[in-house]
């Protein structure tokens, strides 16, 4: 560095005296005349790379964030929705009880009156008149709540309540595990949509027009879940979990579950839907002969028979149908049949899923599966193999829980 030495000199007056001043001043050696150095630099192609990638986390999280608000909202209307079957459950369970006890007391008054006006004299011809008027309008009365009552069968529409409320739970949980242990993504809040509403037209709230068929002509078991789509091509086999000894013990068991859990519960529930039919049908005609039989009091000995007995076996049958909520055991069945029959579904989308990589892990899969049967592992191996032994002839049932 060249130094340049100026000298200046000032002259400065203090009193009365004259003083020099020098000044230095330093210059670099080169000077730096080109402007386009005076210019900002621009970004180095890794800088820009580097903003690129946080824009693209900027973009992803907020992504992200947006999905888990989606999942949110879906858990909110699951839980508002459980809240809804609940109190609709319980007030459908106070139907059938409440309906119940009006509709025997009736009955039994309506016989009560019957027997005092076949045992009146016919002095008192006016006393009978009454007696036999009244009898015979609460046998209409009573006929006419019966045929409603039998239609819906409010133990079973409690029960459809319940099986909603806990299935609607279970994608509440779900939810919550997804956002707990990993990325939500679309397909998580399509997936999640498609549960609560397959779910809901499995268990409709509303009575009219869309209230489940209550005595259908075959019985068949619930459906609540939406259709699973996998692709069905053969690709490579992966890891996740999967081997063919755990495909071959999953095609097994579906044989189990097919032949004996879920033919079973359709066999139980053809028959007592059955019974449930006869029920429902002999209460009101037996009520409606009670209430010709009042009409006819003193015309006709046979009267005293239809006027008195059928108020008391219609009041047995009654008791027997709602009382020990039939409806409720048909639903109870039909829905156990639908849950292997779920079982059965959920097994067969894995199988047919070509790429193992989409699909469930499959050590987890075999141990949900085992717990679902209330089995352990082992035991859900030695089913398997079993299955395979004995074939059509096996004797043991896949669930050990119900």
């Amino acid at each position: 560095m060249a130094t340049i030495t100026q000298a200046s000199s000032f002259l400065t007056y203090q009193r009365g005296r004259t003083s020099i001043t020098r000044a230095t001043i330093q210059m670099p050696n080169k000077l730096n005349t080109d402007p386009l150095n005076q210019l900002p630099k621009l970004p180095s192609q890794s800088h820009q790379l580097d903003l690129r990638s946080r824009t693209t986390v900027k973009e992803t999280d907020h992504h992200s964030v947006a999905v888990e608000k989606k999942l949110y909202l879906i858990m909110e209307v699951v839980a508002d929705r459980v809240e809804m079957h609940k109190n609709i459950g319980e007030q459908r369970n106070n139907w059938n009880s409440l309906l119940l006890t009006s509709i025997n007391a009736i009955t039994l008054s309506a016989a009560t009156m019957a027997a005092i006006a076949a045992t009146t004299t016919v002095a008192d011809g006016a006393s009978v008149d009454i007696l036999k008027l009244s009898s015979t309008f609460m046998y209409i009365a009573v006929t006419g709540m019966l045929i409603v009552m039998n239609k819906i069968q409010p133990s079973q529409l409690a029960e459809e309540q319940r099986n909603a409320a806990r299935l609607l739970k279970q994608v509440h949980a779900q939810i919550q595990t997804k956002l707990a242990i990993c990325t939500p993504t679309l397909d998580d809040v399509n997936e999640a949509m498609e549960e609560v509403l397959a779910i809901d037209r499995a268990y409709p709230l509303p009575l009219l027009g869309v209230m489940l068929e209550k005595f259908p002509p075959k019985a068949q078991a619930a459906v609540w879940w939406p259709e699973k789509r996998s692709n069905s091509a053969k690709g490579k086999r992966g890891k996740n979990g999967w081997n063919e000894g755990l495909e071959d013990e999953m095609k097994e068991i579906i044989k189990v579950l097919e032949m004996k859990d879920k033919a079973d519960y359709l066999r139980l529930d053809e028959k007592f839907l059955m019974f449930n039919k006869v029920l429902a049908l002999s209460g009101p005609l037996l009520t409606g002969f009670g209430a010709i039989g009042s009409a006819f009091l003193g015309h006709d000995p046979w009267a005293v028979v239809a006027g008195v007995a059928s108020g008391v076996v219609a009041t047995v049958v009654n008791s027997i149908e709602h009382g020990g909520q039939v409806g409720m055991v048909v639903e109870m069945y039909r829905s156990n049949a639908g849950f292997f029959g779920m079982m059965e579904e959920s097994i067969e989308s894995n199988l047919k899923e070509g790429d193992v990589e989409k699909r469930d892990d499959g050590e987890l899969f075999e141990m949900k599966l085992a717990l679902q049967l209330g089995r352990s592992i082992q035991e859900l191996r030695d089913l398997a193999a079993t299955s395979t032994t004995n074939g059509k002839d096996m004797k043991e049932f896949g669930s050990k829980l119900f």
